[in-house]
């Protein structure tokens, strides 16, 4: 396709309201927003902006393969953009904008506003408007500076100033100023929404949800019994969010398995023979690969990064049906009757050798009950009394 073009699945009905949203790359690892727009079509037509981000690129290996994807998506031909691992829905059309990654400097600044003006003229038509333009990170802040007449809204997923590897200052920078011309600010955790909060926005809550249907046929094998150690398993990112010591501590007691990225994770981690990172996983196979295990782990350490986020993860583990031990972060606090916290390195190991050689307690396994209320369907619903409470418009 050509520089900035669109990769474009019809919609079900031309006629359905339009939403733009700028996130992550679509298809590429799975997110909340991209959950959410798969259960908004073909109620809605959905523009996704794939964007860049801040993340400096490196000479390694995955960011020379990063950087390689995100040109065959700029340059290349084919039906699918070159970054994106599941194809989108009828209804939703990928754009991916040639922009820089970085956001630091006056000139990027300027140079990004201009870029995503031109590669975006068609979807923000001002003859044709949509109904709102949705954004998970404030990339898009110089862009609704020149563009007031657009309704924007802000979905905060993270607090990305303090993820790893990421241009804190700038991203700090940029959403001080976006915020200055959204609408409405919905955020998936409490921390987030009081920090919303310190910019005068009174946001709202939504946490994210579950597809009870693709862990639904997870079948735990027979616990091991001792000398055989048991198998626990991470999925996600495995970065500097995690705590080395919990990861150290774990690793003597059980096989430690990370399923998904490296970015930079403590060398300690890496190294360790009892851990190992099998890299990443296509999101359809993951319920295989939790059949395997014998407890799913979060050992996540103490940081603003990861009292923030509302990992997306956390209620997959629990439709599994598997034994789970997490940090005791503060969006984990809300399950901690399906599941076991703590941030004790000695104590974490112990519960999860422990979980992993027993039957899941059946008051976890009653407080799971309550998933059954957390699916994608139901929060792609309060999603659309949001965007109805900003715009007035309901498909």
């Amino acid at each position: 396709m050509s520089a900035g073009a669109a990769d474009r699945t019809p919609a079900a009905a031309d006629t359905a309201p339009r939403l733009v949203v700028f996130s992550d790359d679509f298809g590429r690892h799975p997110s909340s927003a991209q959950h959410i727009a798969r259960c908004l079509v073909p109620r809605w037509r959905v523009d996704w902006v794939n964007t860049i981000g801040t993340r400096r690129p490196s000479l390694s290996a995955r960011d020379l393969a990063r950087a390689a994807g995100k040109l065959r998506d700029w340059f290349g031909s084919g039906d699918a953009p070159a970054s994106a691992a599941t194809p989108p829905p009828t209804g939703l059309t990928v754009h991916s904008p040639i922009h820089w990654p970085g956001f630091g400097l006056q000139l990027e600044r300027r140079a990004n506003a201009a870029l995503l003006a031109r590669g975006l003229r068609e979807v923000l038509d001002p003859a044709n408007p949509p109904v709102a333009v949705i954004a998970t990170a404030p990339i898009p802040a110089d862009l609704a500076a020149a563009r007031p007449d657009l309704v924007w809204l802000y979905y905060c997923v993270d607090d990305l100033s303090q993820w790893p590897g990421l241009d804190g200052p700038a991203l700090a920078r940029l959403e001080a100023e976006f915020l200055r011309h959204v609408r409405g600010v919905i955020a998936v955790s409490e921390h987030l929404v009081a920090r919303m909060a310190e910019f005068g926005q009174d946001a709202e809550l939504l946490t994210h949800g579950i597809e009870l249907q693709r862990w639904a046929g997870v079948v735990r094998r027979t616990p091991p019994v001792a000398p055989v150690r048991p198998q626990a398993l991470f999925w996600g990112v495995a970065d500097r969010r995690l705590d080395t010591e919990l990861c150290l501590a774990l690793a003597e007691r059980c096989d430690l398995s990370f399923v998904g990225p490296a970015d930079d994770p403590d060398p300690r981690v890496v190294q360790h023979p009892a851990i190992t990172l099998e890299g990443p996983l296509p999101y359809a196979e993951l319920s295989g690969r939790a059949a395997l295990a014998d407890v799913l782990v979060m050992p996540y350490a103490d940081l603003p990064v990861t009292r923030a986020m509302q990992p997306l993860k956390l209620k997959e583990y629990l439709a599994t049906g598997l034994p789970v031990v997490c940090s005791d972060l503060p969006a984990n606090r809300e399950w901690k009757d399906a599941l076991d916290l703590t941030f004790d390195p000695a104590r974490f190991a112990q519960l999860a050798e422990e979980r992993a050689r027993a039957p899941l307690p059946v008051e976890q396994a009653a407080a799971r009950k309550a998933l059954a209320n957390e699916t994608w369907d139901a929060k792609a619903k309060l999603f659309e009394d949001f965007v109805a409470r900003h715009t007035g418009v309901r498909p």
